[in-house]
């Protein structure tokens, strides 16, 4: 009884989650970020003001987490769903190029590029990644207990961060009247980039990895 009451408060937790950021992202999107208070988001939610800082600490964090959308689980659960045979550093890259370049809905990506606050948001929610990523690397590489898997995923999710930033705020990109920044280069090419640099540390923790089994 106690285990069912347990999942079902986190279920109700889960869905205040949701409606809260779909209610931010759908009245930024409606009014622009800069006109909706926490106060609107909530009552569109159906929660109090209170219940809202239980879940988010500022508006530009709820909606940003509409527009990832629980994108650090899904790129931890598609690192751990590649085959073993499956090289470590190309099953992180091609879960992460596959949540991080799937095609987005152009009014989100013009709200989030429009606004200096949501584009800071944005890229600090790359850190998210890092928790879920170092679970998934240990479950592959099998060395509980080392710090191996947390360095190897916060590593990650820097190297995605900078990739986001160079994206998204390039040193020479014009303004717009709007305060507009055109994302500029290939976001594929520039997280490949990135992630490429961290290859050889993935590629020695998984041979250290290996040589544990044959021993």
């Amino acid at each position: 009884m106690t285990t069912r009451r347990t999942g079902l408060r986190e279920e109700k937790k889960q869905a205040t989650r949701v409606a809260l950021r779909e209610a931010a992202l759908r009245l930024a999107l409606e009014h622009g970020p800069d006109n909706v208070r926490v106060d609107d988001i909530a009552e569109a939610a159906g929660v109090s003001p209170r219940t809202y800082n239980n879940y988010f600490s500022s508006r530009e964090q709820a909606i940003v987490a509409a527009v990832t959308a629980e994108r650090e689980s899904r790129v931890a659960a598609a690192v751990a769903a590649r085959p073993a045979h499956v090289r470590l550093a190309d099953a992180l890259a091609e879960a992460i190029l596959e949540q991080y370049t799937e095609p987005r809905d152009h009014d989100e990506l013009l709200l989030i590029t429009a606004s200096p606050a949501l584009r800071d948001t944005f890229l600090d929610a790359a850190a998210a990644i890092e928790h879920p990523l170092a679970a998934a690397i240990d479950q592959r590489l099998g060395c509980t207990g080392t710090p191996a898997p947390r360095v190897l995923a916060a590593s990650a999710a820097a190297a995605v961060r900078v990739a986001l930033r160079q994206w998204l705020q390039p040193p020479a990109a014009p303004l717009t009247t709007s305060g507009l920044v055109v994302p500029s280069g290939s976001l594929p090419d520039l997280l490949r980039s990135a992630l490429a640099t961290l290859e050889p540390a993935f590629d020695a923790a998984e041979e250290q990895a290996q040589q544990r089994l044959r021993q």
